[in-house]
């Protein structure tokens, strides 16, 4: 992978943020909540992870709190919603990533003809370097 990584990481964490709070405004938890039950449990966000994500959206201008607000009836810190610049940043973000799983989708879907586990061990073992096995219980 290059070195963009952690960049394009905090980019995805801040459209997923930035995505939720489009539809509503948001205490901090609620976002983690949201992005859990929007994904069918496949996003799991924890604290450690969410906090700083935040950090970053708010500090680019992409959000703003406002203290004092209650989400059903319970105090949970500042309520968050998209300003104007954040509601472009996630329009130009949305775009990218779909672009991005349109092209694994691709790469993912090119071949589809399932093969047997014997097979793909026959496959790896001649990708293996001559001499060197990684199969175990087969003479390649």
């Amino acid at each position: 992978m290059s070195t963009q990584e952690p960049e394009r990481l905090e980019l995805l964490q801040g459209t997923l943020i930035l995505r939720t709070l489009i539809f509503a405004p948001q205490h901090r938890q609620g976002i983690a909540r949201a992005i859990q039950q929007t994904s069918v449990d496949q996003l799991l966000v924890e604290h450690g992870a969410l906090y700083p994500a935040l950090q970053r959206v708010e500090s680019r201008g992409w959000i703003v709190g406002q203290w004092g607000e209650r989400l059903n009836e319970q105090p949970q810190g500042a309520l968050l919603q998209v300003d104007q610049l954040g509601r472009k940043q996630v329009v130009r973000e949305t775009a990218k990533w779909e672009r991005l799983a349109a092209a694994i989708g691709r790469v993912l879907g090119a071949n589809t003809q399932v093969i047997s586990d014997e097979e793909f061990s026959v496959f790896r073992c001649q990708s293996t370097v001559e001499g060197i096995s990684n199969c175990p219980g087969i003479d390649c």
